[in-house]
């Protein structure tokens, strides 16, 4: 459309669909809380591997379930130095990250037959860094035709398994990788 020379964009507004995630207001709160006590991948080696999800220990990192998963097999490596940043680790604390990354990729592979990964790591709270000041890596199990971006795009997650189970078929399957 012009109006006398100048360009005029015509916009519809299209309402939007609003899909409630309660979990996520719990999954804040927890974090702050645990925040608030002390770093969380600080406390966890102090804890049993099995209530602390701790899948595998390494010499200076350990691998563990994510509580809140976007998708099953979701787990984490992380040294147990307290460090925010990649530029912190040492090359041996790096070595063992990434040792420990693959061991959890080959034992997902293993137990869950997943079509492929997506891993990352979240640097800063704007970055969407739950625990911004302890470096960790996510690994994240993807299959074809899952539900992809779904918690980006809707707020919401379809997570199958039980945590637990998850775990138990995890740690076979590292336990199988030796």
């Amino acid at each position: 459309m012009r109006d006398r020379g100048i360009a005029v964009a015509v916009v519809r507004l299209v309402p939007v669909e609003i899909l409630w995630a309660g979990w996520r207001g719990e999954y804040v709160r927890s974090v702050d809380e645990r925040n608030r006590q002390g770093c969380l991948f600080c406390c966890l080696p102090g804890e049993a591997d099995e209530e602390a999800l701790i899948l595998e220990r390494g010499e200076l990192a350990y691998s563990v379930l994510n509580l809140f998963p976007y998708s099953n097999g979701h787990l984490m490596v992380t040294q147990y130095r307290h460090v925010a940043d990649l530029s912190d680790l040492t090359a041996d604390e790096a070595a063992d990250i990434w040792r420990l990354l693959r061991r959890g990729k080959d034992a997902c592979v293993a137990a869950m037959s997943p079509d492929g990964f997506n891993i990352g790591a979240n640097l800063a709270r704007v970055a969407g860094a739950g625990i911004p000041d302890h470096f960790h890596l996510h690994l994240v199990p993807r299959w074809n035709g899952d539900t992809n971006f779904m918690t980006t795009i809707s707020a919401t997650r379809v997570v199958p398994e039980d945590l637990a189970d998850t775990f138990a078929n995890l740690r076979a399957a590292l336990e199988a990788l030796d």
